[in-house]
């Protein structure tokens, strides 16, 4: 017997009517900042002129001098977003699946300890940080690359809770012990077993780790390094075009990324699927 359902259930056509009003407060900003990046000149005789010119110059090599700190700092926010990513995975995953595991009655205290950041402002958050910065930097040096251990902890909330979510899904206590006496090693049980079933949480981290790395400005405002953000505020004072052009590029990046994640995840988890099946 199912669980009886409580409240109205909307129909097919009021969950279309919410998707569409959604996909307009969506789509309506892009649209705009698109049309605004296409604009050429001022209007002749009320009739707004388009065009890629814009487009053009910024790729334009002629103009290299120009762009060269704004695409030097895409360059650092990628590199920082793979080396945050790099930490949540080497760092919180494992300690996640540890506390599953072997000490479920610390649960609680890492799920306070990794939602902590999101209860601070970022602003105080820095003032933290630049004690603890100059540290890091006379091991590691002064380069933009380093922020990813300060982005890190701003990260652990947005990372934490997608893995928390499907480690709650998912038996991992009962299928490690299954998987142990049959005879699999621990990296056994943690490639083959765990990992797999935690696929969906973690690629889900992975983005909105990356999508936070991407937006983050406040804290490498403060410790004066260039990332996208910092580069976007420049350029905008001098170009708003090139600035809007590459917000825009930053939204279809995060986009299409999230549209990759999820079909590999769709793939696999169809695969592993019909696997169950064959079997």
């Amino acid at each position: 017997m199912s669980a009886p359902r409580f409240g109205a259930t909307p129909s097919r056509s009021t969950r279309n009517i919410i998707l569409i009003v959604i996909g307009v407060l969506f789509l309506v900003p892009i649209l705009a900042m698109i049309e605004f990046t296409l604009e050429i000149g001022q209007p002749v005789k009320g009739v707004q002129q388009y065009g890629i010119q814009h487009y053009l110059d910024v790729f334009n090599p002629a103009n290299e001098s120009t762009y060269d700190g704004l695409f030097q700092g895409v360059q650092n926010s990628l590199v920082i977003a793979l080396f945050t990513v790099i930490i949540i995975l080497v760092l919180l995953l494992p300690t996640m699946i540890l506390i599953e595991l072997k000490f479920p009655r610390f649960r609680k205290v890492l799920e306070f300890i990794c939602l902590i950041p999101i209860t601070i402002p970022t602003v105080v958050l820095v003032v933290g940080f630049i004690p603890a910065y100059r540290a890091v930097a006379q091991i590691f040096g002064s380069t933009p690359y380093t922020l990813a251990f300060a982005i890190g902890i701003i990260c652990l909330p947005y990372a934490f809770r997608p893995i928390a979510t499907n480690l709650a899904a998912v038996e991992v206590t009962t299928l490690s012990e299954a998987a142990r006496s049959l005879g699999a090693s621990w990296l056994q049980v943690m490639v083959r077993v765990i990992l797999p079933n935690l696929r969906r949480g973690i690629l889900s981290a992975v983005l909105l780790t990356v999508a936070v790395v991407l937006g983050e400005y406040t804290i490498a405002s403060f410790l004066s390094q260039t990332t996208f953000q910092t580069a976007l505020l420049l350029i905008q004072q001098t170009d708003p075009y090139a600035g809007v052009i590459f917000a825009v590029f930053a939204l279809v990046f995060v986009f299409i990324l999230l549209v990759l994640i999820g079909r590999v995840g769709t793939l696999r988890g169809g695969r592993a699927a019909r696997k169950r099946v064959a079997k």
